[in-house]
C-alpha cells in the first residue's frame, strides 16, 4: 500500500530546540537548588519524556521532586524557551511540496501539544499540517508508541499507508510498535549508533531529501 500519511517529529527533526530546552532545564535545577555546571551534556534530554530526564539529572526516584522540576522547567519554557528555537534548512519548502503532492502531514511529538502548536504557529509551519498531536501537560502520551496509536485511532489511519519521520530511537520504536516504519533524520539528536540499532527503513541527512525518499519507497511498494 502506498504511503499517504507522514507522521513527523518536532524536536531534532523540524527544529533545533537546543537553546530553549537547555536553558529551561538549567533554570529548573537552579530553582530547586541543584544547579548544573556548564560542562554537563544535556543533548540527550532532547527527545525522550522530559520528566524522566529531569529525575535522572536530579538523581532521584522521588516523583514529587521530578514534578517540581518539570513545573519549574515549564515556567521558563512556556514564556521564553519555546521560541529559542531554529527551523532546520528547507523545512518549510519541503512541507509545502509534500502537502501540494497530496500527502497528509501529522505532527507527532512527545512535547506537550499546547507548546507544539505555539511553536509551529510562530514559525508559520502549522499551515502544512492536517493535524498537530503531542502529549498532555499531565504526562499522558509522552510515550511515542502511545502517541502514535492515538493518532491512528483519532484520524482513522491505516498504518500501512503511514511513515514516521524522526531523529531518535523513540520515534523508530514507537512507530514500529504500531506497524509503521521510520525514515530517520541523522542531523538531529539521535547518535549514529542509536539509529543503527533501532534500524529505520532508511536515513536522510537533510529534510529536503524526504520528498525523494518517500517517492522511492512508494515506487518500491508498487513493484513488490
Amino acid at each position: 500500500m502506498t504511503i499517504k500519511n507522514i507522521l513527523i517529529d518536532l524536536d531534532g527533526t523540524l527544529t533545533d530546540p537546543k537553546t530553549g530546552i537547555h536553558g529551561s532545564i538549567r533554570f529548573a535545577l537552579q530553582k530547586l537548588g541543584q544547579p548544573l555546571t556548564d560542562d554537563v551534556d544535556l543533548d540527550w534530554t532532547i527527545g525522550p519524556p522530559l520528566k524522566a530526564s529531569l529525575a535522572k539529572l536530579l538523581n532521584t526516584q522521588d516523583d514529587e521532586l521530578a514534578e517540581q522540576a518539570l513545573l519549574a522547567y515549564r515556567e521558563r519554557f512556556s514564556v521564553t524557551g519555546l521560541f529559542e528555537n531554529e527551523v532546520y534548512p528547507s523545512v518549510a519548502e519541503t512541507l509545502q511540496q509534500l502537502q501540494a503532492e497530496g500527502y497528509r502531514l501529522f505532527l507527532a511529538t512527545a512535547k506537550p501539544v499546547v507548546f507544539a502548536k505555539q511553536i509551529l504557529a510562530h514559525f508559520k509551519l502549522d499551515q502544512y499540517f492536517t493535524a498537530i498531536y503531542g502529549s498532555e501537560l499531565t504526562g499522558e502520551r509522552t510515550n511515542k508508541a502511545d502517541l502514535i496509536a492515538y493518532i491512528l485511532e483519532q484520524e482513522h489511519l491505516d498504518a500501512q499507508q503511514c511513515i514516521m519521520v524522526g531523529d531518535r530511537q523513540y520515534d523508530i520504536m514507537g512507530a514500529r510498535a504500531n506497524g509503521i516504519e521510520t525514515i530517520a533524520v541523522n542531523y538531529g539528536y539521535g547518535r549514529a549508533e542509536e539509529l543503527a540499532q533501532a534500524q529505520p527503513v532508511t536515513q536522510i541527512s537533510q529534510f529536503s531529501q524526504l520528498i525523494e525518499t518517500v517517492a522511492e519507497l512508494n515506487a518500491e511498494r508498487k513493484v513488490s
